[in-house]
């Protein structure tokens, strides 16, 4: 096996799987992190790993997209998913995990490691000077940035590309301490009772009546919003959108999204509210909690007044406030080759959230999958691409397929191929899941004997 010597530019979520993986394989790594010299926006500790926006990795179930690239990781050997499996906070049918733990637990890991070497430096551009030595036979260079990689280096990317960089904007929710909670109304439930925890409810719920979340709905329309630049026009992700932005699309559109109270009753009146709010732990001893679903834009005085207005918020103390930050990512199927270097510097690979892949999960997915990607190829071998079946294969293949206008992506089974069978449609999720994990598992026998995995 050839030795390699690589470069890894960020430690997030992409950057610090890439780097354990490599090096747990035998390459030597020297891992670039800005922080603590300089932070983006959205950071607040100095930790590798750090979680800026919820504290969820979302489903853990197996009959979601998600639940299956988690699945698959942790056959893959994830220590991501290791650390978050021991960080674990109650969040019902989520992995949601403590994220100072965790960031703490993924810092240790990086640190304690022999063949990673840490340095605390901000790269500006692909031409920066630390990085020369790591261009040529046997040695690589990771841009594992993250969304909100430095304007710097964001625009010397751009550059290299010979077009105008994409990006898109992510709103964070706020997080409360929860001492400061009314608990004459907040209640602990989960969704039709359904917790992983010891059945008394992974979530705290702020019932409202039809009136109460009029007040609250009107307020979110009319509170004041924190303006992009001029320059920026601002292009959400779906999956994301600020809780006053998806208001605006109409006033039942928070009832049937975040704020749905099915599979709940507010205890004080033994019906069903006609909004919610949840509430989900932040870390392990609780004592602060973010709002699900309320992720925002709102400054962060309008911030304190509207979210006031929920039943159980009256005198809520903020932990952190909401904010908005801007999101880096590049067209993956034009600039991109297969092994996710880019086509114009071959020597240059992405990983992350920046090649359009988007959620925690997925850009550490997506760092895993490049570190088996160049170890098989030191071993001289070609590791063959996950079935498009598969959770993890149908990521990649979202990576390489053109598309008119290309956004980043979560995992979900519409990434996979069709059924190509009728079926009903509450047996379609468990039909998808078994084709994945029949697909996965086939090629994953195939990949460890010929000893690529």
């Amino acid at each position: 096996m050839q030795k390699l010597s690589v470069a890894l530019v960020g430690g997030g979520l992409a950057g610090c799987e890439c780097a354990l993986r490599l090096a747990r394989s035998g390459h030597e790594v020297v891992l670039f992190e800005q922080k603590p010299l300089h932070r983006s926006p959205a950071h607040v500790n100095d930790n590798l790993a750090e979680l800026v926006c919820s504290n969820s990795l979302r489903s853990d179930e197996l009959t979601s997209g998600v639940g299956l690239l988690k699945a698959e990781m942790r056959a893959l050997g994830s220590r991501f998913m290791e650390a978050a499996d021991a960080c674990r906070v109650p969040a019902g049918k989520a992995l949601a995990v403590d994220r100072e733990a965790f960031a703490r637990q993924m810092s240790q890991l990086v640190e304690s490691e022999g063949n990673i070497r840490l340095v605390r430096h901000q790269v500006q551009s692909l031409d920066d000077t630390v990085l020369a030595p790591f261009r040529g036979e046997g040695r690589a260079i990771v841009v594992a940035a993250g969304p909100m990689a430095s304007d710097g280096l964001s625009a010397s990317l751009a550059g290299a590309l010979g077009e105008k960089h994409c990006y898109f904007y992510d709103a964070i929710a706020p997080i409360v301490w929860t001492h400061s909670l009314n608990m004459d109304v907040v209640f602990r439930a989960s969704r039709y009772g359904q917790e992983n925890g010891e059945g008394e409810g992974d979530y705290l719920n702020c019932p409202m009546s039809r009136e109460e979340y009029d007040v609250f709905y009107q307020a979110l329309l009319d509170a004041q919003k924190v303006a992009a630049h001029e320059f920026e026009q601002e292009k959400h992700f779906e999956g994301c959108m600020p809780v006053e932005a998806l208001a605006e699309r109409g006033p039942r559109t928070l009832t049937f999204g975040p704020l749905k109270p099915v599979g709940f009753v507010d205890p004080r009146t033994g019906r069903r509210p006609w909004a919610i709010v949840q509430l989900r732990a932040e870390n392990a001893n609780s004592d602060t909690c973010n709002l699900v679903g309320c992720q925002t834009k709102l400054t962060q005085g309008e911030q304190a007044r509207v979210f006031r207005l929920v039943p159980g918020l009256e005198k809520v103390e903020f932990a952190r406030f909401g904010s908005m930050h801007r999101n880096t990512y590049v067209n993956a199927p034009q600039v991109l080759a297969e092994d996710l270097s880019l086509n114009v510097l071959p020597g240059v690979f992405l990983a992350g959230q920046i090649t359009g892949v988007e959620g925690y999960v997925e850009s550490a997915a997506s760092g895993l999958w490049l570190a088996l990607l160049l170890d098989a190829r030191a071993r001289g071998a070609r590791l063959p691409t996950p079935p498009a079946e598969s959770a993890l294969g149908a990521l990649i293949n979202h990576l390489r397929t053109p598309v008119k206008r290309f956004q980043p992506s979560n995992a979900h089974f519409g990434l996979m191929p069709e059924l190509g069978e009728r079926a009903r449609k509450k047996d379609r999720k468990a039909l998808y899941s078994a084709r994945a994990q029949e697909a996965f598992g086939s090629w994953l026998q195939e990949a460890r004997a010929a000893g690529l995995v």
